[in-house]
């Protein structure tokens, strides 16, 4: 039943031809040449059907198998009058095509998901082949360097030549640290990779992250840990010089009630070694209330202002020391509608000591000079520049200058720096330092 009418469609064409064939063969005992001729061409041609009717299924079998070769379900199969073998069979190539064409559809799906994710993921994500050459960058990526698109790896020299070697030498499962001085910014970036083939080639996955903010957060928790230890333990020491104190008064006042008075070496000695302990304990105690200004920082008041209008304000707070220094002090806001978030207070504090900072180290330098320079920097944010032509700060130094304590100045406290990086941080910026000897320093607010 399955194969009836492609049997009894095959079974005719083959008895015809067998009757086609016996009259050929029939023709040729008479005398007429042109019938066999004429027969014959019907032979070939009625073998040339039973061929072209078989060898169907073949074609529809092979067309079928070069739809899935070249991914191509766009075709359908349709075979009519030939049984209902070949209707199930139709079915069958036509469900297979569909499901093709579904699973074809998730997987285009779930590739479109992954582009989606990768490409808008806040992690820097770039992968690459050992020779340098890029395959994917996601958008994070473009945004850390400002880059439009990356062909090879050592297209990044130009930001950071490390960066480049650290990349082409990355090993699978090993993380680095590369940090990158910019001119009006820093960049600390960690760095971690994997390796996988994909084809005939081994390709790298490397995930770039910018923990600057996070290493700050750390340094000044860790700073706060250790002026809260070291107050601890100059109020311990205080203490017993108190108590000396004390009891060196208590001495004063029982030989005042004697009649005979202690000698003038003794009151002398005593009397010195109150003045040693009252000095030392002032000294103490103004070392730890110095120490409590760098953790007692008010919360700041946030609100939304020109900076232009800040800057103005603090110009007219220096004036007078600019004048008696001779120095050219020039302020500059593009545009003058730059607008920031922050307690203004607490900023005044941090460019007033930035710009008494520079006024020290133009101290007998030519053509003394301070530039107060507020824009947006290429990533878009508020950024403020206070610039000298001083002599510059030595690179073991710059390193160091934002340790609390850490000072060069013969007087210097030591913590107007160290503070200036806490309030930046309460506003969720930076403060970043750039110099060069005998050519001036940079000091940069990031916000």
């Amino acid at each position: 039943m399955v194969f009836r009418n492609f049997r009894f469609v095959a079974i005719f064409r083959i008895l015809l031809l067998t009757a086609t064939i016996f009259l050929f063969f029939y023709t040729l005992t008479l005398e007429y040449f042109i019938t066999p001729f004429l027969i014959g061409l019907i032979i070939i041609f009625q073998i040339y059907l039973i061929f072209k009717y078989i060898d169907k299924t073949n074609r529809d079998l092979a067309s079928f198998l070069e739809s899935i070769r070249f991914s191509e379900f766009t075709r359908s199969f349709k075979i009519e009058g030939m049984g209902s073998s070949f209707d199930e069979l139709n079915m069958a190539f036509n469900d297979v095509i569909q499901d093709f064409q579904k699973v074809r559809s998730e997987k285009e799906e779930q590739y479109q998901y992954l582009q989606t994710l990768v490409r808008n993921i806040d992690v820097s994500i770039i992968t690459y082949q050992r020779n340098g050459a890029v395959d994917m960058v996601n958008n994070a990526f473009k945004k850390l360097f400002q880059i439009n698109s990356v062909k090879n790896i050592h297209d990044l020299e130009s930001i950071s030549p490390e960066l480049v070697q650290t990349l082409i030498k990355l090993e699978p499962g090993k993380s680095c640290l590369v940090k990158i001085q910019e001119e009006d910014d820093i960049l600390q970036l960690a760095i971690s990779g994997t390796e996988f083939k994909m084809h005939d080639k081994v390709v790298i996955l490397a995930t770039i992250k910018n923990i600057q903010s996070v290493l700050e957060d750390q340094e000044t928790e860790s700073w706060q840990k250790l002026i809260r230890v070291l107050t601890h333990e100059i109020m311990n020491s205080i203490t017993p010089i108190s108590s000396i104190t004390s009891s060196l008064d208590l001495m004063f006042k029982a030989a005042k009630g004697t009649d005979q008075p202690p000698d003038e070496e003794s009151i002398e000695e005593a009397h010195m070694a109150i003045k040693t302990i009252n000095k030392r304990s002032n000294g103490l105690l103004h070392f730890v209330n110095t120490y409590r200004n760098l953790t007692k920082i008010p919360k700041p008041n946030f609100k939304l202002a020109l900076v232009k209008d800040v800057l103005d304000d603090i110009k007219l707070l220096v004036q007078e020391e600019i004048n008696e220094n001779n120095i050219n002090y020039v302020v500059s806001t593009e545009p003058e509608s730059i607008e920031f978030y922050a307690d203004t207070k607490l900023i005044e504090q941090v460019l007033i000591n930035l710009i008494k900072n520079a006024i020290h180290a133009l101290e007998n330098r030519e053509n003394p000079t301070i530039q107060v320079k507020a824009y947006y920097n290429k990533r878009g944010r508020v950024t403020i520049q206070v610039t000298d032509n001083g002599q510059g700060i030595l690179k073991e130094v710059l390193d160091k200058i934002f340790i609390p304590f850490f000072t060069t100045k013969p007087k210097g406290s030591g913590i107007g720096l160290s503070l200036s990086k806490q309030i930046m941080r309460l506003h969720g910026g930076s403060i970043t330092a750039n110099s060069e000897i005998e050519k001036g320093t940079t000091f940069t607010l990031t916000f």
